[in-house]
């Protein structure tokens, strides 16, 4: 058993990618085979595939669960359930939109539970072909009471920004605040409580799971560490109540009713589970001397692709750090690139944006199209004192994919959209004298 850590009044099994296995009832894990003739307290044994039951031992997930029903159990009539505002690549919307930087300013809390509070802002690739993603905001103020959502097309990664969550999952059960990380894993059922007005960033990942970067010449440590990410111990719900099951498959919701709670997993062991970690144990580098990195050094998740080196997406945070560079531009330079940038703010001001860009707010910047600073603070990083100097008390993330994202009908005509956004570089001034060196 690895490391068990107390954590908000639950429990969690400490470490990134490991093998686990957890029980809630004494006995109920088999020893030494993964399904036996006959399990322990009469339950069902299933296995939960992330990954092609012949794919390399250092990629291969899987994890076996100890249930009361199968899920096959839980599974009847089906019928399409209304998306609202949520969309899946591909989406057709925003084509007539010109290539821009965009940014939008904090959006509202709206009512309803966690899936009917999905909003999506962009879409990239094609969930049916297993690349790109999704990014979305969710906004809630009400719990999933006697309903469980899993979706078949995406693995999820949720941030919060306003209010503490709860996941409720068939693993176990897992507390969330500002600041924190959760990753639920594709085809894991779970559902969301929450104890008023909840807002967050959601990114649906379509492509290969998320992992942990490699360090490089960074060596051992460092970055986000394995140890940090932590997963449930096991919790399961013998309800026999009636249930509304929610599943988004093939782009699309579909509902029907069950008589019980499908959160019925005993004991579970394996590699494939959904996890948490708190982006404030994240140990950032940066360089010592002079030049501002790429910020790829910022790199806690990765979801890779087929091309070695060039992720289906980067999640990157920005937070707490030391700056020491010196006769450096300290803030993010103005660059094109080859990836797009869906960027929020969790708390803070970001040292790029220090005005227009909120906590709660978020932007995209698309590939290949111009961004960086703002005059104001351009002006202000070429004229600072390059001593050692912390940021604090912010916390920016990225989500970065190869592929360019598609703005939503609902994003584009948000009243938050600030409509002259991709304007901000025409304030820069002329600076360039030719007899001056």
């Amino acid at each position: 058993m690895n490391q068990v850590t107390a954590l908000a009044g639950l429990r969690y099994m400490s470490g990134f990618g490991n093998g686990f296995e957890t029980e809630a009832l004494p006995g109920a894990l088999p020893v030494g085979r993964n399904s036996p003739q006959r399990c322990a307290y009469g339950l069902y044994a299933e296995q939960l595939s992330g990954s092609p039951f012949t794919a390399p031992r250092a990629s291969n997930e899987r994890s076996w669960l100890y249930r009361i029903r199968p899920t096959i159990a839980h599974w009847g009539a089906m019928r399409p359930a209304a998306m609202r505002a949520w969309r899946a690549a591909p989406c057709e919307e925003g084509r007539d939109l010109p290539p821009a930087p965009m940014r939008w300013a904090p959006v509202p809390v709206t009512g309803g539970t966690f899936i009917e509070g999905i909003h999506t802002a962009t879409t990239a690739g094609d969930a049916a072909a297993q690349a790109g993603m999704a990014a979305s905001l969710w906004l809630c103020d009400r719990s999933m009471v006697d309903e469980v959502f899993w979706n078949a097309d995406a693995e999820m990664l949720l941030v919060p920004q306003q209010g503490a969550i709860r996941l409720r999952t068939e693993f176990g059960r897992i507390a969330l605040e500002p600041g924190e990380i959760a990753v639920v894993p594709r085809g894991v059922k779970f559902a969301v409580d929450v104890d008023g007005p909840s807002r967050g960033y959601l990114c649906e990942n379509y492509g290969g799971a998320f992992t942990l970067p490699e360090r490089g010449p960074i060596g051992a440590n460092c970055l986000a560490n394995p140890r940090d990410f932590l997963t449930p111990e096991a919790h399961y719900e013998d309800r026999e109540t009636p249930h509304r099951l929610l599943v988004k498959w093939g782009g699309r919701l579909w509902e029907g009713e069950i008589p019980w709670s499908p959160l019925d997993v005993v004991a579970w062991h394996g590699n494939y589970a959904p996890y948490k970690y708190d982006l404030r144990r994240y140990s950032p580098v940066g360089p010592l001397l002079f030049d501002h990195a790429d910020p790829s050094i910022f790199t806690v998740l990765t979801a890779p692709s087929e091309t070695p080196g060039t992720a289906n997406i980067d999640f990157v945070i920005f937070p707490d750090r030391w700056m020491v560079a010196e006769n450096t531009f300290r803030p993010p330079w103005y660059h094109m690139n080859v990836m797009s940038e869906f960027m929020g703010l969790i708390y803070g001001a970001y040292d790029a944006k220090p005005e227009g860009f909120k906590p709660g707010g978020f932007s995209l910047h698309n590939q290949m199209l111009p961004h960086g600073p703002d005059v104001d603070a351009f002006e202000r990083a070429s004229s600072a004192a390059l001593a050692p100097h912390k940021l604090e008390g912010t916390m920016a993330f990225m989500f970065e994919t190869r592929l360019p994202q598609r703005v939503t009908d609902w994003a584009a005509g948000l009243p938050q959209r600030e409509r002259a956004y991709e304007h901000y570089g025409l304030s820069l001034k002329r600076h360039f004298d030719a007899g001056r060196p």
